[in-house]
């Protein structure tokens, strides 16, 4: 039973006796222990497996729990959720402690919010009322009652999504209905069996007779209202066995905290004590970063760290790439996929990992773009949400009465149509206070006016109808029923899982610490939610940010502030973290992902200079001209409209939107430099590897004067891509256009 485990694992394993807290990093095998530990106590016969109740947060962890226990023998032992283990304790007392059937037990708590705030003469939203639920549900696991909601939320630094008095009246308010139904919810579950347990001694002592070995696992995410029902479950006993990671704690908002984990010591002096820091997951590299992010941690559980040694073998180094537009990032995280897996990596095993659920848009499509499965994790993907339909059908009706809409009325251009009609449905400017529903609808909201932009900037002419035309073929594009692929998913969504390959994008201030953070609290526990997206990758992993929110748009944005003195050009790094051998550092890439296996990486690019005047380019567009705005232009504007014609047939033919064949501003480079050559071709910015690959030769064959296929002017073939093909592929990555 004890075979193949290391020191630490199996010092947890015959820690049998006495309170037991296991301090367990990321990928350190910590289910691996304590379901070993579980299974030798039942082969020394010092644990009987009836009387074990081992109880996780979710039933997948509970279920993968059960089954390594059948796997070693130990049937019988009962492995849980807390709230299934209630729930039967709850079921099997309830006739003999109160009377009667258990009440029934509701499946939503919506219906009956809604009800009790219509009561209080107050309206909710479906957004809303997602909100004001989830306060009703943190209050009852924290143990507030409505009278203490409103103080409750100002010491916890909470920002409610509507007036504390009002949720606090609607919470008073649903508890009331919910007594006149005679219904329970799923936290009075929790509550009630507390309840039954302070209040019959018998049945407390039934309860413990039938359970004298408790195993706590991800301990640092239990609520009080859980702390306060395994203390029940316990008694004067101490057989107890506690498993966590206090740098791992992200979801303080549903009402959990590492103090129990961080205060076990404090409560059980006599305790064992085991640190499992041996990293099965991933690569040294991997490893050192992820040290090195909490090596900058502040506040109690940072204290409280652990270092963790990886055990495998040298990968590559992590990626810091920075783009000058979130399209351009999108495509370029899209484009290192490929890449990934061409080489042998499978989609399943890649993720792109981002802080809020509305940032996963411009990477479907991307991945839709670049012929890349996906599935979406712990979201509904973007066309498909109830705000983004709905706000479809408002913008078809729009477009279809046109001028005799009221809502337009004002409206100069298609940005401001777009948002006059978004603001019929709430959407406004200023995004709305805290997180929840509420704000996960306006950033999705907010979505359609950044693409309504994009789309204005691309076709300066383009009608609401046009707009309307290309949301529909974006949403067909990405409905399209996908098969095993790359997993796009929040931070949160994540934890617990692991991958390959990793893609931590969007990581600017604003985002990662998300700007509602304001306590040192909550900015500590962005990093951590950082630390968790780190952990998550075995080998490959790449960070990227971008510059500006669309193409053109000014670069106003910096990357996040927990990337300081890790990435190369940031500052120094933590004293005492080593780097581990394997290669140096990686560097920042700037404009383009990471190179292809083989061949050399570029740790950044000279500036950009106007091919005019020399002055140093900032801007984007002019940065695709390499040359300022008001410089001379050499533009060839006949092979500029033969551009045009053939990127409209290509984009019919291929049912994609003509930007992504390539930009005007694109167009308007290649008309200026008219290239001769793959080579020359291949330096213009927004002519990446797979466009020069997929177009480079009809491109090439127009700036000879002839017709995409046919012969050049001169009588002689049109050079096509393949010619000074390794000097061109390393030149079109250097850059990206959506």
């Amino acid at each position: 039973m004890l075979d193949g485990l290391d020191p630490e694992q199996r010092e947890v394993a015959t820690a049998l006796h006495g309170p037991v807290c296991v301090l367990a990093g990321a990928g350190t095998g910590k289910t691996r222990a304590i379901t070993h530990r579980i299974a030798y106590g039942v082969r020394a016969g010092i644990l009987q497996p009836a009387s074990v109740l081992a109880v996780t947060f979710t039933a997948r962890a509970a279920g993968e729990m059960r089954g390594r226990l059948r796997q070693l023998g130990a049937t019988g032992v009962q492995a849980r959720t807390f709230h299934s283990a209630a729930l039967r304790q709850l079921q099997f007392f309830w006739p003999r402690a109160v009377g009667g059937e258990l009440p029934r037990l509701l499946d939503r708590k919506g219906p009956l919010v809604a009800e009790a705030a219509a009561r209080c003469r107050l309206r909710l939203d479906r957004n809303e009322l997602r909100d004001v639920t989830a306060e009703i549900e943190w209050s009852k696991v924290t143990q507030t009652v409505p009278a203490d909601y409103p103080a409750a939320v100002a010491k916890a630094g909470r920002e409610a999504p509507r007036d504390p008095a009002e949720i606090g009246q609607i919470y008073g308010t649903y508890e009331q209905l919910k007594r006149e139904r005679g219904s329970i919810d799923f936290e009075d579950v929790l509550l009630l069996t507390v309840g039954v347990l302070q209040d019959r001694h018998d049945i407390a002592e039934q309860v413990r007779a039938q359970y004298q070995h408790f195993v706590v696992d991800e301990y640092q995410d239990v609520s009080p209202l859980q702390q306060r029902l395994l203390e029940l479950w316990l008694g004067e006993r101490d057989s107890l066995c506690v498993v966590g990671d206090a740098s791992q704690t992200i979801y303080s908002f549903t009402g959990a905290t590492p103090d129990h984990l961080l205060d076990f010591r404090a409560r059980h002096p006599h305790a064992t004590v085991v640190r499992l820091v041996r990293d099965y997951r991933s690569t040294p590299q991997v490893v050192h970063l992820a040290n090195g992010l909490l090596g900058r941690a502040r506040g109690r559980a940072a204290e409280h760290r652990l270092e963790l040694v990886s055990q495998r073998d040298p990968g590559p180094e992590p990626v810091f790439t920075e783009y000058a537009d979130e399209p351009a990032e999108a495509e370029g995280t899209a484009r290192r996929i490929r890449e990934l897996i061409d080489a042998g990596v499978p989609a399943g095993q890649i993720a792109v990992l981002f802080r809020i659920n509305a940032q996963s848009e411009v990477y479907e499509q991307a991945l839709a773009d670049a012929g890349v499965p996906y599935q979406l994790r712990g979201a509904e993907r973007f066309f498909e949400r109830p705000e983004v339909r709905e706000a479809g059908v408002k913008l078809r009706g729009a477009a279809r009465f046109g001028a005799n809409d009221t809502l337009l009325a004002g409206a100069v251009d298609l940005p401001s149509e777009v948002r006059a009609v978004l603001s019929d449905m709430g959407w406004t400017d200023r995004p709305p206070a805290g997180s929840g529903a509420v704000r996960d609808r306006w950033e999705s909201l907010a979505a359609l006016v950044r693409l309504a932009e994009d789309f204005a900037r691309a076709r300066p002419a383009a009608t609401l109808a046009d707009l309307v035309a290309e949301l529909d073929e974006r949403a067909a594009a990405q409905h399209a029923p996908t098969v095993e692929g790359v997993t796009l998913a929040s931070l949160h969504a994540a934890k617990g899982l692991e991958w390959d390959a990793v893609f931590l994008v969007g990581l600017t201030e604003g985002m990662l610490p998300i700007h509602h953070a304001r306590t040192d609290e909550q900015i500590e526990e962005e990093r951590r939610l950082l630390y968790v997206g780190i952990t998550r990758a075995r080998r490959h992993l790449a960070l990227s940010w971008s510059l500006a929110r669309s193409p053109g748009g000014r670069p106003s944005r910096g990357a996040s502030r927990f990337l300081d003195g890790l990435r190369p050009g940031s500052g120094r790094a933590p004293a005492g973290h080593r780097r581990p051998a394997g290669g140096p550092g990686g560097g920042v890439e700037r404009g383009r992902s990471a190179a292809a296996p083989g061949r050399p990486r570029r740790a950044h690019r000279s500036p950009a200079r106007c091919r005019v005047c020399r002055r140093t380019l900032t801007d984007p567009g002019e940065m695709k001209l390499m040359r300022c705005e008001d410089c001379p232009s050499e533009l060839d504007e006949a092979l500029y409209e033969r551009l045009r014609d053939w990127r409209a047939e290509q984009a019919a033919r291929t049912r994609q939107p003509a930007y992504c064949v390539f930009t005007d501003k694109t167009l308007m480079a290649i008309a200026e430099a008219v290239p001769a050559s793959a080579e020359e071709l291949a330096v213009i910015p927004g002519v990446v590897r797979r466009k020069l690959d997929r177009f480079g030769a009809e491109v090439l064959a127009l700036c000879a004067g002839a017709e995409p296929g046919g012969d050049a002017a001169d009588g002689g073939p049109a050079r096509g891509p393949e010619e000074g093909a390794e000097g061109a592929a390393g030149a079109a990555e250097n850059s990206s256009e959506k």
